[in-house]
Formats: structure tokens, C-alpha cells, sequence
């Protein structure tokens, strides 16, 4: 059994204490967090040890692996450390808000096999994954365009969006691996726009945007288009739409229930989306977990490993410059 600890048992780090409690090839080695009642809360519910800090769960024999959900100003800190201490890790996104951070981080690991997994849980979402394998089993053709909608069903609490980095960093960044995944090719440019409509004084005080939009396109001219909200009032809209030569793959939504009404003043009545994401992504995370631990006992690189991480940050980096500056930005500019 694949001993693993949890950094950070925040909503998404005791999500993902709990699946690895239940994976039937792994075990929860032990839990950290910096604010001792949520470790204590959760050490307590799945009876696991609490480390005293991080170090020690680095330093601990009993462990294994390490999965990061902590604040994203520790990510990379903590991912140097496992990589020194031998440990396998799957961190949460992003790797840091600073490119310059990532890029130090990439030096110093740089001679390491230790595997590192970055959690872009939407490429495990069945439905998404059923898109890009259709596309390699060419039942639509050759690839013309990618649509990405994502949109949060409220925004965020304010001391959230003002330490978040700005949605193309913490929202988008989703989405532009998500691109990476469906397209299969490295992009070449964005031309993204954003604007301040949901929480206008919010926005402004950030230098941030609440509702965007983004065009990728690869070398070969294939496009990808992302479509951001912070607020969509009828749940937690995510889909992906890819169009091909011979046809369309589309990765629908998960509402509550598959339900449809139809009566004399209405048809195709159906019940609301899904309202949130450990909600919509709950069996890609579970598959994520899975995924950590086939990689290490079959010793195979992740799916998903840093560099994808970094190139999605690129992509953040090129469409922050892109919207501020109105204009397409090519990405060997940001580099």
C-alpha cells in the first residue's frame, strides 16, 4: 500500500485526504495543516496521524508521498522539498503565481526522477477525456476547433479574488491546460480580452476581470476558445466542444438530476446544474488519486506532470498581457 499524507486539509485537501482513505492501493499516512483545528478535525474524522509541520512529514519514514492543498505561495517551497526527500508528489495548481518562481523551481528539480503530478483534475472528467479520444480515434476528423466554457456559479469571496493572482492564473488556468490536453499540439498565441461586470469595484481595486475570454491557436491553425464567468446564476457551467472535419465531440454538463419535465407551458424542463466543483469533478478527482498511484508502482511518468503546469501559467501570462495591452501576444514572448 502507497503510504500517502495530505498538506493542507482545507474544502480540497480533505476531499483528497478522504479519497486517498479509500483507495483500495493506498493508505492515509497522516495530515498537515498550519491551522491546527482544521488538522485536528480532520486527523480526528479518518483517525490518522497529525504531523506537527511540514518538515516532519517530509522527514517521516511512514510516508511515501505527499499530496500538496495548501496556499499557492507554498507550492513550490513544498515541492522542492519532497523532490529533496525522495517523495513522489501531486500538487494542487498552480505551481506558483510567479513565472520566475516556477522557472527557479524547474532549475532546481531539474536532475531529479522523482515523479511530480500537477492537479488538473478537469483531464480526468470522463466526459472530457471521451472528447480528446475520439479525436485521436478520428471518429471527427482532423481537429478545426476547441470551445472551452467555463463559468463559476458565484465569485468568490472578496479576500479570495484579491489574493487568487487574477482569474487567468487562478480560474483560466484550468482551461488553458485543458486546451494543451484537447488540442495535442503547443500553442503558439493568445489574443484575450476581459472585462468587469459581475463586481465592477471588486475588479477594479484587483486590476483584475471577472467575465473573459481567450483565442488559442497552434501553428497549424487550430483554434481553441475559452469563455470565462465568475458568476453564471444557474450552476456550475463546464463544457468542452471539439469540432472536427467529419464531425463533433461535446462534453456536456452534470446537472442535479437527469430529470425533464414537459407540460402545456413549457418543455425540457430539467433540474439545475451541479454547484460546485468538488461536486462536478467528484469521480475525476477519484481518478486522479488513481492515476498518482499508478504512476508510482508502475514507475511511469504522471499524466500530468510540471511542465504542464508551467506552460499552463505561460498561457496565463501571455493572456494577462494580451487583455491589458489589446493585442495578440505570441508565446515565445513571455518564455
Amino acid at each position: 500500500m502507497l503510504r500517502i499524507a495530505v498538506l493542507g486539509v482545507g474544502r480540497i485537501g480533505r476531499m483528497h485526504a478522504e479519497n486517498i482513505a479509500q483507495h483500495p492501493r493506498a493508505t492515509l499516512a497522516g495530515i498537515y495543516d498550519a491551522h491546527p483545528p482544521a488538522a485536528h478535525s480532520v486527523s480526528e474524522l479518518l483517525n490518522v496521524t497529525n504531523f506537527e509541520s511540514s518538515e516532519a512529514v517530509f522527514s517521516s519514514a511512514e510516508v511515501d508521498a505527499v499530496l500538496i492543498a495548501t496556499s499557492t505561495p507554498t507550492h513550490a517551497d513544498y515541492i522542492e522539498m519532497a523532490i529533496a526527500g525522495g517523495k513522489p508528489v501531486l500538487c494542487e495548481k498552480p505551481i506558483d503565481l510567479s513565472l520566475e518562481r516556477v522557472n527557479a523551481c524547474a532549475s532546481k528539480i531539474a536532475d531529479s526522477n522523482v515523479p511530480i503530478m500537477l492537479g488538473f483534475v478537469r483531464r480526468f472528467d470522463i466526459g472530457h477525456r471521451g472528447v480528446r479520444k475520439a479525436i485521436e480515434e478520428g471518429k471527427i476528423g482532423d481537429l478545426h476547433q476547441v470551445v472551452i466554457t467555463s463559468r463559476d456559479p458565484d465569485i468568490a469571496p472578496d479576500s479570495y479574488i484579491e489574493v487568487s493572482g487574477g482569474i487567468f492564473r487562478d480560474m483560466t488556468i484550468h482551461d488553458f491546460d485543458m486546451a494543451r490536453f484537447i488540442l495535442g499540439e503547443d500553442i503558439t498565441t493568445v489574443s484575450a480580452t476581459g472585462s468587469r461586470l459581475v463586481s465592477p469595484a471588486l475588479m477594479e481595486r484587483c486590476d483584475d476581470y471577472d467575465t473573459v475570454s481567450a483565442v488559442l491557436t497552434t501553428a497549424s491553425g487550430k483554434q481553441c476558445i475559452i469563455n470565462n464567468s465568475r458568476r453564471a446564476v444557474y450552476g456550475y457551467d463546464q463544457r468542452v466542444e471539439a469540432l472536427g472535419s467529419l464531425g463533433m465531440a461535446i462534453s456536456e454538463n452534470r446537472p442535479m438530476n437527469h430529470t425533464r419535465l414537459y407540460n402545456a407551458g413549457f418543455t425540457d424542463q430539467a433540474a439545475p446544474l451541479l454547484n460546485f466543483f468538488i461536486d462536478r469533478y467528484d469521480t475525476a478527482f477519484a481518478a486522479e488519486i488513481d492515476a498518482f498511484v499508478d504512476s508510482i508502482e508502475r514507475g511511469i511518468a504522471p499524466e500530468v506532470g510540471f511542465e504542464d503546469g508551467r506552460q499552463a501559467l505561460i498561457l496565463a501570462e501571455a493572456a494577462i498581457r494580451s487583455a491589458k495591452e489589446s493585442r495578440t501576444v505570441n508565446i515565445s514572448e513571455i518564455g
